[in-house]
């Protein structure tokens, strides 16, 4: 069974804390994997986290609420690609955004799935392969 998991033992639904799992799969970490760690920690810029935070929310309009200051903040608030999907989604004509549901969850793969199509959608809007993130780096804050 994987940490975090709740479910019946007959087969039926699970339910996976997201949190749990994130925590079992991630020690301290050391040697190569601290300093790359500690690499992109020195690279994360606050001012420019407030520069996109302040645009998101002008493009979204009132469809969207503020984060919790600071990298891991952000990350949340992008993290079950809610955010994303309204911004992108905002990009175009009212009512002929690329994402035509969009709901949050607590889900982790409804999460995942969302941040899929607000990257796909990023990639038809204009942006390069090469540029875009993979949608776990961004769940799991890489």
């Amino acid at each position: 069974r994987c940490p975090g998991a709740t479910g019946a033992a007959d087969g039926g639904p699970i339910s996976v804390d997201p949190l749990a799992v994130s925590m079992a799969n991630r020690g301290p970490s050391y040697g190569l994997s601290r300093e790359v760690q500690q690499k992109i920690d020195r690279q994360y810029d606050p001012e420019l986290e407030q520069i996109l935070v302040r645009w998101i929310l002008a493009q979204c309009g009132g469809d969207v609420s503020q984060p919790a200051p600071g990298r891991d903040g952000f990350q949340q608030w992008l993290k079950d690609g809610t955010v994303l999907c309204r911004l992108i989604n905002s990009l175009h004509p009212r009512g002929q955004g690329p994402v035509a549901k969009i709901q949050a969850s607590t889900m982790a793969f409804k999460q995942m799935e969302q941040i899929s199509q607000f990257l796909q959608a990023a990639e038809r809007y204009g942006i390069a392969a090469t540029d875009i993130f993979q949608t776990v780096d961004l769940w799991e804050g890489e």
